[in-house]
């Protein structure tokens, strides 16, 4: 079974192995996507009291992006780092950084559990929460807490499983929890009469089944990579790396808590529960066009950081190639749509006609640019791929700190409807760091090339000399 997937990814077609990964990934992120959005989508049609419910869910939105922001820490930097082990025959090595991973999410999670638990409320507030939306902020973030264990553990070791190239069995791990979470939430929420409360109980039962799925996986018979108790313990050595690696999704995820913070306090100064509440729906538009491109990005992941450790440098940039137009052809279609029917889909979220109207405007202006979106998301990931720690954390703070935050505040001084200048921040500091993403990205990867290319000729002038 191992030599088998060895061989594919080292020797099978770039295009039909990379769509034959991606497919399963991309269908995953959208179902992930799903997922999260099902909650609001009942919660937002509960009578009477549904927009100011889906308003409140919303405002627990920024902190559960960082409880997986752990996740993706620990997973994201040790996945493709256990990926390159394996390209370059370290077995041993790559089970060492799966149980230094799997023992660190669950340390990881006692410890924000714990967290939410004693400063949940205070943290509601700082979020943007008013006294017509902190109830069901907190109704909904401390059942969710409890779960925080079932988070942690199918979402980080999921990576695993894709980064040995199974992606149907990753695809798998996400479609049951989201099936299981759209059966029960209407159980919880509109059978049971619980409310907010139902739509959090559903989503944990729903993580809790995936995260029984994947601890299977990783310690039965069709892995490659087991989970093993004697690497469980933290070994520093073989941890550090994956977490350095690690910085940037994490940076990319929790920043999200930042921008939603500054987004929500800016809106609600200027625009009210209106604006905050039409920012929830622009948050969750925005992770559907996102995360299937993290999806493809993801698809390629095990090609590119395998064929980067065998020393492939034709494959890995084949790779890229093929991975960068099709990001570009989804995030334009994900544009045209948003820019020709945004009333769709601002009502797929609430029936309150002053909401639809405030999300139609903002929508149009929020997603200017998003057909930049394939650009950015494949350099940036291709340089977690190719485990370029430095690169990757400096492109995920150029975006949202040093230029997102900043325009939040800079552009309602300079023009009269501060409202729409906050929205205006989005796609201006998206056009900026594409294109210095770009830049950057070209001058990296031709270095990493000629760097593979003397490694190649070091190894065959060696053979010959032997």
């Amino acid at each position: 079974m191992e030599e088998l997937k060895r061989n594919e990814l080292a020797t099978k077609g770039i295009g039909k192995l990379l769509f034959s990964m991606a497919l399963p990934a991309v269908t995953a992120q959208i179902i992930n996507v799903l997922y999260n959005m099902v909650d609001r989508m009942y919660i937002g049609h509960i009578p009477d009291i549904g927009a100011a419910a889906l308003t409140g869910v919303g405002i627990t939105m920024p902190l559960i992006t960082v409880i997986s922001a752990f996740a993706a820490l620990v997973s994201m930097g040790g996945a493709p780092r256990a990926s390159i082990m394996m390209g370059k025959g370290e077995k041993d090595t790559a089970e060492k950084i799966l149980g230094n991973c799997a023992g660190a999410l669950v340390v990881i999670s006692l410890i924000l559990t714990a967290l939410v638990l004693l400063y949940g409320k205070r943290i509601m507030m700082l979020f943007g929460a008013s006294g017509n939306t902190i109830g069901y902020a907190m109704d909904y973030i401390n059942i969710y807490a409890c779960g925080t264990i079932f988070v942690q553990l199918a979402l980080g070791l999921n990576a695993f499983i894709t980064a040995q190239g199974f992606a149907k069995v990753s695809m798998l791990t996400v479609t049951i929890g989201a099936i299981s979470n759209i059966i029960l939430d209407p159980v919880f929420i509109f059978g049971f009469g619980m409310g907010v409360k139902g739509a959090a109980l559903a989503t944990i039962i729903s993580q809790a089944i995936s995260a029984i799925w994947v601890v299977r996986f990783l310690t039965g018979k069709r892995t490659m990579l087991k989970i093993r108790k004697k690497y469980l313990r933290t070994d520093f050595k073989v941890f550090l790396p994956c977490l350095l690696l690690g910085l940037s999704p994490f940076i990319m995820q929790s920043t999200e808590s930042l921008i939603a913070i500054v987004f929500n306090t800016s809106l609600q100064r200027y625009g009210g529960d209106l604006a905050v509440g039409a920012m929830t729906i622009l948050t969750s538009i925005m992770q559907f066009s996102m995360l299937p491109l993290i999806g493809l990005a993801q698809g390629a992941q095990p090609i590119v950081s395998f064929n980067y450790g065998a020393g492939n440098g034709d494959r890995v940039k084949k790779t890229f190639l093929i991975l960068v137009k099709a990001s570009i052809a989804y995030s334009g279609f994900i544009w045209m749509f948003a820019m020709l029917f945004p009333q769709v889909l601002a009502g797929i979220f609430t029936s309150s006609p002053e909401l639809i109207k405030e999300t139609v405007i903002a929508l149009r202006i929020y997603m200017a640019v998003s057909f930049l979106f394939g650009i950015q998301i494949s350099c940036q990931q291709t340089f977690v791929a190719l485990g370029n720690a430095k690169a990757s954390v400096f492109l995920a703070l150029l975006r949202k700190i040093i230029l997102l935050i900043p325009l939040i505040y800079i552009l309602p001084l300079f023009m009269e409807d501060r409202v729409r200048a906050v929205y205006l921040a989005e796609p201006v500091a998206d056009f900026i760091a594409v294109t210095v993403t770009a830049t950057m990205f070209s001058y990296q990867f031709a270095k990493i090339m000629r760097g593979i290319k003397k490694r190649q000729a070091y190894r065959e002038s060696t053979d010959i000399a032997d």
